[in-house]
């Protein structure tokens, strides 16, 4: 049964090519034709009901106000710095610093020893990227993650992290594999004196099996917990390889909850050279590993607790019309990810969704944002508080007594504009989400447009990620175009 259409690419040649997206025995399938190498079909969602599920959050956004390019008459993805097509604001900007590593990981995209040549900006091309970032309209990019090859890897780090918030990013993370971490105890704290908000660590389970640098990540975690520097665990999933530890991953987090933040996982995807049996033996989906979470949690983390992305834009334009300001507003692909949030207490986890009513409580939001947007002569700060109020009805179904709690910090970040509330919030939760970045199997056109995570190159464009990393693969072009003479490691 035909879904929706939609283009996509041929997985042999690159080209772009028409596509349906359509339902076949309760799975969701891109199918399309190449003129020269045939047909494919590739598994896009496991689960139709989960999809259909997820699509009715489906918010395209109006894109940014100046692009760094025009679009081209071929169209997307075959000419990215986001252009005037792009329907989504930059929420989280990568930098690469390096493609140097002192890893060699099998499923890594990134490596200075597969490439033969070094990508290493220099300090003043990162900032005019971050300059850049902050020249974003309607609203400059709030947040920015280093990453690499490995970032520590380079001396100015420290420097670049004290320039980013300088400049005015008030989130700045590093994506790092720990080991600089793990082996120097006063290095991370000289990464938080500079102003470093989170660090993102490469983490695929807890057994030496699923993951041969435990010992270096605990040392890692402990160090940061030594100075409250929060962590995001960062697994990347691969069926047959760690997938049996997804819950596992999520009770370490909870062990650790005094640094640890969230869990991201990532599905893997097939960037390199990958057979049709290596994806289906591999290939993991987002349904699926909502799937894994309830079972290996005991359903305490059910599959329907998830999300997508685009569920919070009722909170964004909520905020938007109280303050009228304009909002980075959270426009994703409704297929792209999906999250939630559990809370640590001394019972155990307890998720978000039995705290509240999680639609009626989007419904709420959605009815303040709809009346305040309307003006008037109605007092915001009244139509507020009764919307607050309005809140609590989404506690009806409660099973959990501390859901006031809860309540209580949205009241005070909605009503007294207290966003340090939130700060509250996040430490004593565990946030639980998943990001499936694409490959040339499962391109769908529709969710690169719509891409919220940008990479940032030395020549001033902003790639959505998964051109960047799949699909045309602008990061070999831009590490090319930049590459230094190999160095001595």
């Amino acid at each position: 049964m035909l879904i929706k259409k939609t283009k996509s690419l041929c997985p042999t040649c690159g080209s772009v090519l028409d596509a349906d997206i359509v339902e076949e025995e309760g799975k969701v399938w891109l199918v399309r034709t190449c003129p020269e190498h045939g047909a494919y079909r590739s598994l896009y969602w496991s689960d139709a009901e989960m999809y259909r599920r997820f699509d009715a959050y489906e918010c395209i956004g109006k894109g940014v106000l100046n692009p760094q390019k025009a679009a081209s008459p071929a169209g997307c993805p075959t000419d990215c710095g986001i252009c005037q097509n792009h329907r989504s604001m930059t929420l989280l900007a990568n930098i690469d610093l390096t493609n140097r590593c002192n890893l060699n990981c099998d499923f890594c995209f990134a490596n200075a020893r597969a490439c033969g040549y070094i990508y290493e900006p220099t300090f003043d091309q990162v900032v005019g990227m971050l300059r850049m970032l902050r020249e974003e309209k309607p609203v400059p990019v709030p947040a920015v993650q280093f990453s690499g090859g490995e970032p520590t890897m380079r001396d100015d780090l420290p420097e670049l992290i004290r320039k980013a918030k300088e400049l005015g990013l008030y989130q700045v993370q590093v994506a790092t594999n720990g080991i600089r971490i793990a082996q120097e105890p006063g290095y991370i704290a000289e990464l938080k004196e500079a102003g470093l908000s989170t660090v993102y660590l490469h983490f695929d389970g807890v057994t030496r099996e699923t993951n041969t640098k435990l010992a270096s990540d605990r040392r890692a975690i402990e160090n940061c917990e030594k100075i409250g520097m929060g962590v995001v665990l960062v697994p990347t999933v691969i069926k047959g390889r760690n997938d049996h530890e997804v819950g596992a991953i999520i009770k370490y987090a909870a062990e650790h909850i005094k640094a640890v933040r969230g869990v991201n996982f990532q599905p893997v995807a097939f960037t390199g050279a990958a057979s049709e049996d290596d994806i289906k033996k591999e290939r993991i989906t987002i349904p699926e590993l909502a799937e894994r979470i309830e079972e290996q949690t005991g359903g305490v983390i059910r599959k329907d607790y998830f999300y997508p992305v685009p569920c919070v834009v009722p909170i964004t334009e909520l905020v938007e019309a109280y303050t009228g300001k304009p909002q980075v507003t959270f426009t994703t692909h409704q297929h792209c990810g999906a999250a939630t949030y559990v809370f640590i207490t001394d019972e155990g986890m307890v998720p978000v969704n039995k705290m509240v009513d999680v639609d009626a409580f989007f419904e709420s939001v959605e009815k303040m944002g709809a009346k305040l947007a309307k003006g008037g002569s109605i007092n915001k700060y009244v139509t507020l508080v009764e919307g607050v109020k309005d809140l609590y009805g989404s506690t009806r179904k409660a099973e959990q007594t501390n859901t006031g709690e809860f309540l209580k910090l949205i009241g005070k970040t909605l009503v007294m504009q207290n966003f340090e509330a939130l700060r509250e919030f996040h430490w004593n939760a565990l946030f639980i989400g998943t990001m499936h970045f694409m490959d040339n199997y499962n391109y769908d056109l529709s969710r690169v447009e719509r891409c919220c995570i940008h990479y940032a190159t030395p020549d001033g464009r902003l790639i959505p990620f998964c051109t960047y990393n799949s699909g045309p693969v602008y990061r070999e072009q831009v590490w090319k175009a930049f590459a230094q003479p190999q160095k001595e490691e």
